[in-house]
């Protein structure tokens, strides 16, 4: 499966021939002030470990993850999949509901930021 279908505002930043994939929400807005380039939304499709220990993405697994990011650390989303196809439908799906709204990046942060969420809003939903 490609990503034709991907809702506004998201495109495809990386695509490997191993399956994984990365997309990105309005690159075009992030990287001011307001919208700082490290919040950018981003999704990754992976069937990398998802062990925390340093280097443990490198080992491929039998499942495919789906992780929404709204910073490095900041995860919305984390989703597994059995297999690469049903998990790039998993990755378009979690960029239409965040697109949508359906994702509430305001319970991920443990501090609030409301100026950057007051902002997004102008982007989401």
């Amino acid at each position: 499966m490609s990503f034709e279908t991907l809702p506004d505002g998201w495109q495809v930043w990386n695509e490997e021939p191993s399956g994984r994939a990365i997309l990105v929400y309005r690159p075009d807005v992030f990287g001011g002030d307001d919208l700082p380039s490290a919040c950018l939304p981003t999704i990754y499709l992976t069937n990398g470990s998802r062990r925390k220990r340093p280097g443990a993405g490198q080992y491929a697994t039998d499942e495919w993850h789906v992780v929404l990011y709204l910073e490095p650390e900041i995860e919305a989303v984390a989703e597994t999949y059995d297999t690469r196809e049903q998990g790039a439908h998993g990755a378009v799906d979690v960029a239409e509901r965040f697109a949508d709204g359906g994702v509430d990046y305001r319970g991920a942060y443990q501090v609030p930021r409301d100026a950057y969420f007051e902002r997004l809003d102008e982007y989401v939903g």
